[in-house]
């Protein structure tokens, strides 16, 4: 099977418009949660969220464009272009029809959807834009990344709540090993920060009003963020040979489900699914250095992934560094493991451990190194990234350093 690699990154979210910019943030361990401005703040309980600031789309699209595009969609495109360039390759001739798009999102055009509610239900209009539906269906993004991009592989969206990029970084990886593509941009985004957005998730009842405590004793919950992250697979053998800086290799991938409950996860399904990202790569438990946790901040996900680390590593789990980096960029939720990934390519490029920031007291049932606070200088060789959602979807992979 061919070998996959990384060799272009790009991102927008609430720490900064690029890599070196996240990289810095989650050096520093500078949280990116503060005030949402959005219309009717007011009316929301929660009114925190890890927002996009100073974005301003007419500096990077035409207005003919902004009419097609949602925010999700305007993310995407940003992080897409600063991956693209990073790899350096256009797409004409062959490798135009041997690279495809994969990319993973939960809400969509949600900002659009939600515009055009309260325009139809508050504002009593009768009529909508006739780009609405092209502006809100979830395979929008990775629509217009293919024709920016003169991309004619396979291109299709994935939707499975918070585990969305994960999937679709899986499912890149598995096609270019497998031969079916040479190349594919990948990843996800999100732009869920509109009053709708947040209403619907304030009736779940796990957001947090204050701050976003991965595995402290005193979490309250979830903070929700947005942006995008994206990067260029490829084939290893055709990155040595054009001479690429390759960013990481993508070793290994599984997902499983849990089949047990919407909205509760399972212990025994994120279990199997690490176990299998570890088999895939043909790993040993002892072989991983770093963990990018899911790690959202609430009482059952944070105990249930520390009890999966714990099955499955055995006493190495005690030598494991593990941290949640949603502390700083809140939870993107399609998009989150997307902005996750490059807490990975910080950890095997310049050997830095993002921390778990605003982490206050120690959680016996999160006995765990969780490198609380301050980011944490560190050499590791491979690093899994997990992303497990509602309705019992999980999704590793496993990377390591650039051969």
């Amino acid at each position: 099977m061919k070998r996959v690699v990384i060799t272009g990154a790009g991102t927008i979210n609430a720490l900064a418009q690029d890599v070196q910019g996240t990289f810095a943030a989650m050096r520093e361990g500078r949280g990116g949660i503060g005030p949402l401005d959005i219309r009717d703040v007011d009316r929301l309980n929660v009114k925190i969220g890890a927002q996009v600031k100073g974005w301003h789309p007419e500096e990077h699209f035409s207005r003919q464009q902004i009419l097609l595009y949602d925010r999700y969609t305007q993310f995407t495109l940003h992080a897409a272009r600063q991956a693209v360039a990073q790899a350096g390759l256009d797409f004409d001739g062959h490798l135009g029809y041997e690279t495809g798009v994969v990319l993973g999102t939960a809400g969509g055009g949600l900002t659009t959807q939600d515009e055009n509610y309260r325009a139809v239900y508050e504002e009593g209009k009768n009529r909508v834009h006739p780009f609405v539906v092209p502006k809100l269906m979830n395979n929008a993004a990775a629509s217009h990344l293919s024709m920016e991009f003169n991309i004619k592989g396979p291109s299709f969206t994935v939707a499975t709540a918070c585990a969305s990029s994960n999937h679709a970084m899986g499912l890149a990886f598995q096609m270019i090993r497998s031969g079916a593509c040479r190349a594919m941009l990948t990843g996800g985004a999100e732009a869920m920060l509109c009053f709708g957005g947040i209403k619907a998730w304030e009736g779940l009842r796990v957001m947090s009003t204050d701050a976003c405590r991965p595995f402290s004793l005193n979490r309250s919950g979830m903070v929700q963020g947005e942006g995008a992250a994206i990067y260029f697979f490829e084939e290893y053998e055709q990155a040595r040979r054009r001479g690429a800086e390759i960013l990481a290799e993508v070793i290994g991938f599984a997902m499983t489900s849990d089949a047990s409950d919407i909205v509760m996860p399972s212990k025994q399904g994120a279990a199997r699914a690490i176990s299998g990202a570890l088999r895939d790569a043909g790993l040993n438990p002892e072989d991983v250095g770093y963990i990018n946790a899911h790690g959202t901040g609430t009482s059952a996900n944070d105990k249930t992934e520390c009890a999966a680390i714990a099955d499955v590593f055995g006493p190495h789990a005690d030598r494991l560094m593990i941290s949640s980096t949603k502390a700083m960029h809140g939870h993107a939720i399609g998009g989150t493991g997307a902005i996750e990934m490059l807490a990975c390519l910080l950890a095997l490029r310049e050997d830095i451990i993002a921390p778990t920031i605003s982490y206050e007291e120690p959680d016996p049932e999160c006995a765990l190194d969780v490198v609380p606070n301050v980011a944490r200088q560190a050499r590791v060789p491979v690093v899994l990234s997990n992303a497990f959602a509602f309705g019992g979807m999980n999704a590793v992979l496993a990377l390591r350093r650039a051969p």
